[in-house]
C-alpha cells in the first residue's frame, strides 16, 4: 500500500487549506482512512477518520472546522481545513487502517505534508 499526501503549505490564521492523499496498492473503497498530525515536540495525534461507508469522526478541537471526505473513484481521501489556527501547525499524515467500534487502528502510513499556520 502506498499513500501519497499533498497540499500542505503556509496559510494565515483564519484561512483554509485542503490536503489530499492518493492511495494505491489496495482496494481503496474497502478500507477505513484517517488523518493524523504531529506538531513539533508533540506526539502524533489522530485528527479525523472516515470509514469505508463514509462515516466520519473528528478530534474535538477540529470539529466544525475540518472535514474529511473520500472519493473512491480517485482512490483519494481529503482533509478540508477551515478557520485554521496557529495550533493547527503540524505535519499531517494520511493513514489506511481499520475501525473497531470507536477505535481506529492505523495500518499503513504515507509521508507527511507540512501545514504551517501563521498568526
Amino acid at each position: 500500500v502506498q499513500l501519497q499526501a499533498s497540499g500542505g503549505g503556509l496559510v494565515q490564521a483564519g484561512g483554509s487549506l485542503r490536503v489530499s492523499c492518493a492511495a494505491s496498492g489496495s482496494t481503496f473503497s474497502h478500507h477505513d482512512m484517517g488523518w493524523y498530525r504531529q506538531a513539533p515536540g508533540k506526539q502524533r495525534e489522530l485528527v479525523a477518520t472516515i470509514s469505508s461507508g463514509s462515516v466520519t469522526t473528528y478530534k474535538d478541537s477540529v470539529k466544525g472546522r475540518f472535514t474529511i471526505s473520500r472519493d473512491n473513484a480517485k482512490n483519494t481521501v481529503y482533509l478540508q481545513m477551515n478557520s485554521l489556527k496557529p495550533e493547527d501547525t503540524a505535519v499531517y499524515y494520511c493513514n489506511q487502517g481499520h475501525l473497531k467500534g470507536i477505535y481506529y487502528y492505523p495500518d499503513y502510513w504515507g509521508q507527511g505534508t507540512l501545514v504551517t499556520v501563521s498568526s
